[in-house]
């Protein structure tokens, strides 16, 4: 059945789902005239709105550029290349290279979404190249479908964002018991219900993407121009090299370089404890990928050789920066959430929270843009309904995460990685959106 149903939708998608970018532009319109609509804005005051954000993730969209080329330039590296090989050598048929892709990838976004995102897509390259007659677009697919266990984990922007003083939402739940306004993580991550929903998400999502699997005359191989070894980056200098020359192919000025990075991060470390963020991630990508070429400008080449594929992210960014602050400004977000607050009682709050936040994850699929736009809603609709803060918090991370499959924002740096289109890898991104609704839903009713 998840077999048929994958097939459908990829179908389906091939013929209906445009480029991103085309559905970034189309969100735009609907989100534009859905708010003229249903808010009192006006005409120019939505423009307004709309061009007032579309710069607001200048910031994020340079990290998750960088992200994708010190990512891929640190995996074209020799030591990281025969790890991934080593690793992906452990599946021996397409079938078990697509579960082993999935867990890896799965539990890589626990650890930290951007890390995951990132190097699923990469250790699904290997396992292309290691096993033959992989479904190439399912194997990308699978480090796609492996995102969805971030909200839940160490980097998860709602619980973390919630355990902030400070934070957009804080003011909501101050108290004399709480006057800092927070969610501690003990309420959130470290609850009963998310390892239920995280866990399980580890242990079925090999499985249902193993259902996926196409029957052999459905297989779609890869072009072996996508996979082929990355060129040399090194350069050998003659005895006749300028003084120049000799800096640029400098082993010294990498290692120094690379000592100073990693004392940053031994200090940070120290003073932060194990905090990840994606500037501690590209960081660590940056530092090691400068070791391992070993010479600045051999590091450089493969900067080079990466940066092409970060053509989608830099154009799109923009767009739903000012999507977000449509939503957020006119208040189209809050009559989203109100919607389903209105119709909810203590015990289905978390479950309509988790709807609306899908919903919204359209319009603004960001973790922390999510909280901004609906924690001043649910926040105080849980307090007055006597509802679980901590549940309901994760809830719109829940709803966010999951309709991610869905939504193609998130998938920009793994399918710029990978030299795919979206249309290859969403029916079955939608498929699994479908078969893990239930891990969701029993979390949050029952536990």
């Amino acid at each position: 059945m998840i077999g048929h149903i994958s097939r459908f939708m990829s179908n389906f998608v091939s013929r209906y789902l445009p480029d991103p970018l085309i559905f970034a532009l189309l969100l735009t319109l609907i989100t534009f005239f859905s708010a003229l609509g249903l808010t009192d804005s006006t005409p120019a005051g939505l423009v307004k709105m709309w061009g007032d954000g579309f710069w607001n993730l200048l910031a994020f969209g340079m990290q998750m550029a960088l992200i994708v080329v010190t990512g891929h330039a640190l995996a074209s590296s020799g030591p990281v290349k025969s790890l991934l090989g080593t690793t992906a050598s452990i599946a021996k048929t397409p079938v078990q290279g697509v579960m082993l892709v999935t867990f890896i990838g799965s539990i890589a976004c626990i650890i930290n979404w951007g890390f995951g995102l990132v190097v699923g897509a990469m250790f699904a390259r290997e396992v292309a190249r290691r096993v033959p007659g992989s479904d190439y677009p399912l194997l990308i697919a699978c480090a796609y479908i492996a995102f969805m266990t971030w909200g839940g984990g160490f980097s998860g922007s709602m619980p973390l964002l919630a355990a902030t003083p400070g934070n957009p939402v804080a003011h909501y739940m101050v108290t004399e018991a709480n006057p800092q306004g927070i969610i501690p993580i003990t309420q959130t991550i470290f609850t009963g219900y998310n390892i239920f929903i995280t866990l399980g998400l580890v242990l079925l999502l090999p499985f249902v993407t193993r259902m996926m699997y196409p029957r052999n005359g459905q297989i779609v191989t890869v072009d072996p121009a996508l996979l082929a070894p990355e060129p040399d980056f090194q350069k050998k200098l003659g005895a006749d090299a300028s003084v120049a020359e000799k800096m640029e192919e400098s082993r010294l000025l990498s290692w120094i370089i690379g000592l100073l990075g990693i004392s940053y991060l031994v200090i940070y470390f120290y003073n932060k404890g194990f905090n990840i963020t994606i500037n501690t991630v590209n960081l660590i990508f940056l530092i090691a990928g400068i070791l391992l070429h070993k010479t600045p400008m051999a590091y450089m080449r493969a900067i080079s050789h990466a940066a092409r594929s970060t053509a989608g992210i830099l154009i799109q960014f923009p767009f739903y920066a000012g999507i977000q602050l449509m939503m957020e400004h006119s208040g189209l977000g809050g009559l989203i959430t109100d919607f389903f607050i209105d119709i909810a009682n203590k015990d289905t709050f978390p479950v309509l929270t988790f709807f609306s936040s899908a919903l919204i994850n359209f319009a603004v699929p960001s973790g922390g843009g999510h909280w901004v736009v609906q924690g001043p809603f649910v926040i105080p609709a849980a307090q007055a309904l006597g509802a679980d803060l901590g549940k309901a918090t994760m809830a719109i991370a829940y709803g966010e995460q999951w309709m991610n499959m869905a939504q193609p924002f998130w998938a920009l740096p793994a399918l710029a990685i990978a030299g795919l289109g979206v249309r290859d890898i969403m029916g079955y991104c939608m498929t699994a959106l479908i078969f893990t609704a239930p891990i969701f839903l029993i979390g949050l009713w029952f536990f």
